[in-house]
């Protein structure tokens, strides 16, 4: 008898009617032998739906109280869904994420799994119930309500599957698996049999929204196997591992697009130690994250510092940044929207020169201009101009053939 954990996201239960669907398809696994644990997210738009209704009480809800409402969506799913199973003959118990033994840091809204006991889950399963546990939040030490931010039920599906020893994870979506790129933006995408750990985590950290990153994280600390699937049909997937058989031919896995970067350009930076570390702990004190960073010396005594963040995160950072760019004397702050990050990922990248130069040379041949390079072992990012990215990826997606079918080796 194997143990499996799967996760259905938003749009796999977001009516009653698909609720109805997964439940036969965790019956399916049941019936041929295995234990199974479902995470489930909360259905549909309900996550937004609870931010719109926070919105129109006040613009800005506390994080406590936010994080109180937000979890109300996943045990919705929960509820449903084990009612659903028990009407096919599936015994079924419907678990919290605190129910289930998830204890966080303490942060509110964007809180990380510090700990995991899984007794009550490890017990239903044992007395043959199906367990279906809440994604996407969990509890402090103290008991307070804690959510694990946008994606978190990916994270709580693999934590889960760790803590239980489960054979494998599978994370089923609205897509069919792991794919080269979007394939809204690149019909001739293909899909991937298997891509390894690191791979994974730079192209979800990226912008590819197939995995949240710290559910790969997580997979890769603990040598969980993730497949990821379509909830819709039965075909296989993508699996997400420590090794991959290399593609013969390939050295670029996949390609990942991430459109509303705003760069911010702090010029005339007195060239002095511990003033980029003054602007970047302003601004992750403020609980931003930022993504590319370029120093360039522009006269003696002066650099100019550059970086990019979410669009959505440029009034925190101009916030911050306005007075203390007077403060550290630096001569004035600038900002650019309408931008978009484009990366190609592969671990291939390590043996295999010319590959910057290729993704160049496409972005080149579609006319496509060049802001701001980012380099490490395996991803090569280029911040270009938002107007500009569907050509761009479909240029560098036809540079490397990564729509031709490769083969593995046996």
């Amino acid at each position: 008898m194997g143990c499996i954990v799967q996760k259905y996201g938003g749009t796999s239960v977001g009516s009653v009617e698909r609720i109805q669907n997964v439940a036969q398809r965790v019956a399916r696994t049941v019936a041929a032998g295995n234990r199974v644990a479902v995470v489930v997210s909360a259905m549909g738009d309900t996550t937004d739906e609870l931010m719109a209704m926070a919105k129109q009480i006040t613009p800005y809800p506390s994080a406590r109280e936010l994080a109180m409402l937000l979890s109300t969506g996943e045990q919705v799913s929960i509820a449903l869904l084990a009612m659903a199973l028990q009407t096919l003959g599936c015994d079924a118990m419907a678990f919290t994420g605190s129910q289930a033994g998830v204890v966080t840091d303490g942060v509110p809204c964007n809180a990380r799994i510090a700990a995991f006991n899984a007794n009550r889950v490890k017990e239903a399963l044992a007395a043959g119930n199906v367990a279906v546990v809440a994604g996407f939040q969990g509890a402090a030490a103290c008991g307070e309500i804690n959510t694990l931010g946008r994606g978190g039920s990916d994270t709580t599906a693999v934590a889960l599957a760790a803590a239980i020893g489960a054979d494998s994870c599978e994370i089923y979506t609205d897509v069919d698996g792991v794919y080269t790129i979007d394939p809204r933006v690149v019909p001739e995408a293909r899909k991937l049999v298997e891509i390894t750990y690191d791979e994974m985590l730079e192209l979800a950290s990226l912008g590819a929204n197939v995995l949240h990153p710290r559910s790969v994280e997580c997979a890769k600390e603990h040598g969980v196997i993730i497949h990821v699937r379509s909830s819709f049909h039965e075909e296989i997937g993508t699996l997400v591992k420590e090794d991959t058989a290399m593609e013969k031919g390939t050295v670029i896995r996949g390609i990942a697009c991430d459109e509303g970067q705003v760069k911010f350009a702090v010029l005339g930076v007195p060239d002095k130690p511990g003033v980029a570390a003054r602007i970047f702990s302003a601004i992750g004190q403020a609980g931003v994250n930022v993504d590319l960073i370029v120093q360039s010396i522009r006269r003696e005594g002066e650099n100019d510092i550059l970086f990019t963040v979410a669009g959505e995160e440029y009034e925190k950072v101009h916030a911050v940044l306005e007075p203390l760019v007077q403060e550290l004397g630096a001569r004035r702050l600038q900002h650019q929207r309408g931008l978009a990050k484009i990366s190609v990922v592969g671990a291939g990248m390590i043996d295999n020169t010319g590959v910057a130069a290729g993704m160049f040379q496409a972005l080149a041949n579609a006319g496509v201009n060049i802001e701001i390079i980012s380099t490490s072992e395996i991803k090569i990012s280029c911040l270009i101009s938002d107007e500009g990215l569907i050509a761009a990826a479909q240029a560098i997606h036809a540079y490397f053939k990564l729509h031709e079918d490769v083969c593995y080796p046996e």
